[in-house]
């Protein structure tokens, strides 16, 4: 559609050349080291993924108490994106991101440390919020340094490789933290995760991102309210970006807590060990890897908006089975096939953001567009796993899922099922 190719041109980072081809994304040095970070990055997170939930269960025994423990994360994430966006688009991204993952890697070192005297649940809902909030102020900035490494015709492509080698390191780190968490520990698998981001720090200290245009330097000086309605300004007047944002915060409403509905229904349900958690959550990566090699190629072929739109429906179809699995390979294919899905649909979604929005405001939009959708994803969470304790995560899964694939039909009703190639 001629208007979106518009918005794109407008938001192509100014006097980069534009990269021709696969290979010249290969051979870019800043992007190739950029990108091994965060594979690690990735690779330490899998395990607190697995962990903190296995700290909390092990020491209630209560699916309840790890949906409040993920909303409560959660909520300090809606609440540091508040800023986020503006945060990013004044400071060095650079060093902003640095600064996280440092701040990052001390917090989640004292959980092993505390835990050697025994369980401190308080330690985790301070932890884990701090941590948070410090991640959404990182993802803003990954959004945007994307966008300062490589030119727009390649960004779906970069952001798919992203995600599938993030992916792949997700096979190996849930397996391993399974593995940890049998043998030493959840505590310990939390560890790895701290020893991941200085990791990660030290790889950022050798990536060069572009220059900062002129004209975007300037835009800093405004107000923090003007910079905080900028955004919101910015997706209200993108017909598309509006209605995903509707249309995500009841999604993120649904989703966020399906970690700790697996979990609880594999250890609870199922009646099998931490191991066993690992390995599935290890299967599920290679969903997204797959949906992550493929997004582009599906996304040249039917556009953003029907795959938007499909993957959005089959997360629903495999969210809606998975409480009903009795059988450990069928949770490990169904997880595989909504990790794939929504990875598809979620990669589409930060592409669109970064294609049309002009990279000083980048950062904002970005922000502004996670905070709002992303809302009422921590009630969310504790509402679904609070039901799951009282009804089951059968009838849970089934309803979120059912929910899942109304939202999929609804955007066929919004300016999402007209968006074309933006490829």
């Amino acid at each position: 559609m001629s208007s979106y190719e518009a918005r794109k041109d407008a938001g192509r980072p100014h006097g980069t050349a534009t990269p021709t081809g696969s290979q010249v994304l290969w051979r870019q040095r800043d992007f190739g080291i950029f990108w091994a970070a965060q594979t690690l990055s990735v690779l330490g997170d899998s395990f607190a993924l697995i962990a903190l939930p296995l700290l909390v269960l092990q020491a209630t025994g209560s699916v309840a108490r790890m949906g409040l423990l993920t909303a409560v994360g959660g909520a300090a994430a809606v609440a540091a994106g508040v800023f986020a966006g503006v945060l990013v688009d004044r400071l060095d991204r650079r060093r902003l991101l640095i600064t996280c993952d440092l701040v990052r890697m001390v917090l989640y070192g004292l959980i092993p440390l505390v835990w050697l005297f025994g369980p401190r649940i308080w330690l985790l809902y301070v932890v884990l919020p701090l941590c948070e909030a410090i991640g959404m102020l990182f993802a803003v900035g990954y959004v945007t340094a994307v966008r300062s490494l490589v030119g727009a015709e390649q960004l779906t492509e970069a952001n798919g490789r992203l995600n599938a080698t993030a992916a792949a390191a997700g096979v190996l780190g849930p397996m391993c933290a399974g593995l940890t968490a049998a043998w030493a520990g959840p505590a310990a698998a939390v560890g790895v995760d701290a020893g991941s981001f200085g990791v990660s720090a030290a790889c950022l200290l050798l990536v060069r991102f572009r220059a900062r245009p002129a004209d975007e330097r300037s835009s800093q000086r405004t107000g923090l309210w003007r910079d905080l309605r900028t955004g919101i300004s910015f997706l209200y007047g993108h017909p598309v970006l509006r209605s995903l944002t509707a249309l995500l915060f009841v999604y993120s409403f649904l989703t966020l807590g399906l970690t700790d509905l697996v979990i609880y229904h594999l250890k609870h349900d199922l009646g099998h060990g931490d191991g066993t958690v690992g390995t599935v959550m290890a299967c599920g990566a290679l969903g997204t890897i797959a949906g992550s090699l493929l997004v582009a190629r599906i996304r040249r072929r039917l556009g953003f908006g029907w795959t938007w739109t499909g993957g959005v429906a089959l997360c629903g179809v495999a969210f809606a089975g998975l409480g009903w699995a009795r059988d450990v390979p069928v949770v490990a294919v169904l997880s595989a096939a909504f990790l794939a899905c929504g990875g598809i649909a979620g990669t589409c979604s930060m592409s669109l953001r970064q294609e049309v929005t002009p990279e000083p405001l980048l950062g904002r939009v970005t922000s502004a567009f996670w905070t709002l959708h992303y809302s009422a994803a921590p009630i969310g969470a504790a509402v679904l796993t609070w039901a799951a304790e009282h009804r089951g995560t059968a009838p849970v899964g089934l309803a979120a899922g059912g929910c899942c694939v109304l939202i999929a039909v609804a955007a066929l009703f919004t300016p999402i099922r007209r968006s074309g190639h933006l490829d």
